[in-house]
């Protein structure tokens, strides 16, 4: 059978880009990723004021009429308008969002949003947490590429996330952070693998050099097999509290998570619903509980809506 092909849209973050080509991977698509820059004043406007236009994008779309996709998979609040530009133009191709994109959801043909944010409506998939790229046969895979650098079979990962509206990723926060660690584990004989992901600052990434360089092994560049081994060598998982799409990708690993939480600088009541509904599902407890060891059903989100998804594609 021909793979459907499909198109995916974000703006170029990590996050959303794990999440589209992780619907894309689970729907077993052929996919090419074209980055959304919207032109001035667009990208300063809400999607449902924005006009449904090509002439909004600094760089425009186009659609060969020879290679139109079935499936445009569009993540973030730039793709909104392209996804809905480019479903116009051809009836045929099968739309899906993901996050709320804040604009009538009968412009796409589904909406998959994490059932924190509780979104309603027909074409509405729920998923437990966010979706991702992330396999568990990809961390498997992966095991063997820290092994020399950690040499010990008491080991925990730290995942750094960075700054946002929320989280303002202090120093004094993360030093925190690295001295509970300390008392925790590494008094205890643990070796620490550290791993930063795009949006740790190199002042942070610097700080756990200084700080826990001499407690295991600090990754000090973006490295996707190291992050991957990180969780395969791990026998906890630590991962900051600023990123639900991170502490998501985690519970692909089926290893005990601690949130590592910190102050926030608004109200953070999304996070609060997600940290709340893995806790009930048994994944995350908080950095600071009694360390021992749990077990939960390893958590892929983008695979089972994608067998929900293929029955209305099909049809």
């Amino acid at each position: 059978m021909t793979k459907l092909k499909a198109l995916l849209l974000t703006e170029g973050m990590h996050g959303m880009i794990s999440q589209v080509e992780g619907m894309a991977k689970a729907l077993n698509t052929e996919y090419s990723h074209k980055i959304v820059r919207l032109s001035f004043p667009w990208n300063l406007v809400p999607p449902k004021f924005t006009p449904i236009s090509n002439i909004i994008l600094k760089d425009k779309i186009y659609i060969d009429d020879n290679e139109i996709p079935d499936l445009i998979i569009s993540c973030g609040r730039k793709s909104v308008v392209p996804s809905i530009f480019l479903k116009r133009k051809n009836s045929k191709i099968f739309t899906i969002h993901i996050q709320d994109p804040k604009v009538s959801y009968k412009n796409f043909d589904a909406i998959v949003a994490p059932e924190h944010d509780n979104l309603k409506g027909d074409n509405i998939y729920q998923s437990k947490g966010a979706i991702h790229y992330i396999t568990e046969q990809e961390i498997s895979k992966a095991r063997q590429y820290l092994v020399d650098k950690i040499k010990s079979e008491k080991v925990v990962s730290l995942i750094l996330g960075g700054p946002n509206k929320y989280y303002s990723f202090s120093s004094d926060q993360i030093i925190n952070i690295f001295n509970q660690i300390k008392s925790i584990f590494v008094s205890d004989g643990y070796k620490v693998i550290i791993i930063p992901s795009m949006r740790t600052p190199k002042k942070i990434i610097n700080l756990a050099i200084k700080e826990m360089g001499l407690c295991g092994y600090v990754v000090n560049k973006i490295d996707k097999k190291a992050y991957l081994s990180a969780y395969a060598l791990a026998n906890y998982v630590i991962v900051t509290c600023d990123s639900t799409s991170m502490i998501s990708e985690a519970a692909t690993s089926g290893k005990p998570i601690f949130v590592a939480h910190m102050e926030t600088k608004k109200n953070n009541y999304r996070f609060k619903r997600f940290f709340e509904l893995f806790k009930q599902m048994g994944i995350t407890r908080d950095l600071g509980e009694q360390v021992e060891n749990w077990t939960y059903n390893k958590h892929n989100e983008a695979q089972r809506i994608a067998i929900e998804l293929k029955n209305k594609i099909e049809n």
